[in-house]
């Protein structure tokens, strides 16, 4: 009786630790997990960081300056990779050279401020400058409570009343499309114009 007692001492540890590890697999398999593969974490528009009183410039592949980006206030989110800026004012640069500013009370820039959301005394100038056939381009200035511009595709929408000046020419409006490249500008509602004679220019 003494022999088997001492044999089974010599066994105890593996047997316990045989019972400890068949207990471990069986809590682990039977215990819920606690986030479900069906529920993914929802990314809540936060932002992830912010700036004041800032400046952000870009440039291009040569070293030239392509924008530059002014704000008292900003606030990145990372959801929609956006930028939100207070008190904006923007500048930016066609391949061409021609100089395109914006400014605003409030301002929704994408990642590198090619397309921006202008709300509140908004209001985009573009200078004057020579196209690429060299044909000299007036001034031209936006106003409104709201413009959507696409800095690089030099076009300007607005959904909301907006004043257009060309050169001496000015229009206003309820809602505009105006795109530079092809020389079409759309003017939707209540649009009213004066056209300055070329010979009292």
């Amino acid at each position: 009786m003494r022999v088997l007692g001492d044999r089974l001492s010599l066994y105890l540890p593996v047997i316990l630790m045989g019972v400890l590890a068949l207990g471990t697999y069986w809590l682990v398999r039977s215990t819920p997990l606690l986030i479900s593969h069906g529920l993914e974490t929802q990314v809540q528009h936060e932002p992830d960081y912010f700036m004041r009183k800032f400046s952000v410039k870009s440039f291009d592949g040569a070293g030239r300056l392509k924008s530059e980006v002014l704000g008292t206030d900003a606030r990145h989110f990372p959801d929609s990779e956006t930028l939100e800026i207070d008190l904006v004012s923007i500048r930016s640069f066609s391949a061409e050279g021609g100089l395109t500013t914006a400014t605003a009370k409030r301002a929704v820039a994408n990642a590198d401020a090619s397309e921006l959301q202008l709300f509140g005394e908004a209001h985009v100038v573009r200078q004057p400058m020579a196209d690429k056939a060299g044909q000299a381009q007036p001034r031209m200035e936006f106003r409104g409570e709201f413009l959507h511009a696409f800095m690089d595709t030099e076009r300007v929408k607005s959904h909301k009343p907006v004043e257009l000046i060309r050169g001496n020419d000015k229009f206003t409006a309820d809602a505009m499309d105006f795109d530079n490249l092809k020389r079409v500008m759309e003017l939707k509602g209540r649009v009213k114009g004066t056209l300055v004679p070329a010979a009292a220019r």
